[in-house]
């Protein structure tokens, strides 16, 4: 079932992430949607919070990929594939492994091929409702791809 929040600021974005780390265990993935500026690394800041993991260590990991967060309740890996554009990288980062011990956020999902999308997966759509607005589609799903 979808939940649907519209939020006022960054720090609301935020406390959205931080409301649903309460709920992950090792192993869970979340899928980020949402266009330039949305609010996906400040949905990732609150998540991090939520997993007791300094909000202020989250930073895009456009150049980098894949960022890593410890000394949390779990890992946090969050992981950004703006950038990606040969099919053939997303083998090449391995993210069902590194996922296995904690949480997996990966901004730009859309881009994530389904083949590779987790049995079980959260999907969060974020978009634009106003100047600091952002309207959040939280989704718990069962995919088609692998198992």
């Amino acid at each position: 079932m979808a939940r649907t929040v519209t939020t006022q600021s960054e720090d609301e974005t935020a406390a959205v992430g931080r409301d649903l780390a309460a709920t992950l265990s090792a192993g869970d993935v979340l899928l980020l949607y949402g266009d330039l500026g949305a609010g996906k690394t400040a949905f990732v800041r609150g998540l991090a919070e939520g997993l007791n993991i300094p909000r202020d260590e989250v930073t895009s990991p456009t150049f980098t990929l894949i960022q890593e967060y410890r000394g949390g309740r779990l890992p946090l890996f969050h992981v950004d594939l703006y950038r990606i554009e040969d099919p053939r990288e997303f083998d090449e980062l391995g993210l069902d492994e590194i996922a296995e011990d904690g949480v997996l956020a990966i901004e730009w999902a859309e881009r994530f091929p389904a083949r590779l999308k987790p049995s079980r997966y959260v999907s969060v759509h974020i978009q634009h409702a106003g100047d600091a607005q952002r309207r959040l589609t939280v989704e718990s799903q069962k995919s088609e791809g692998r198992s």
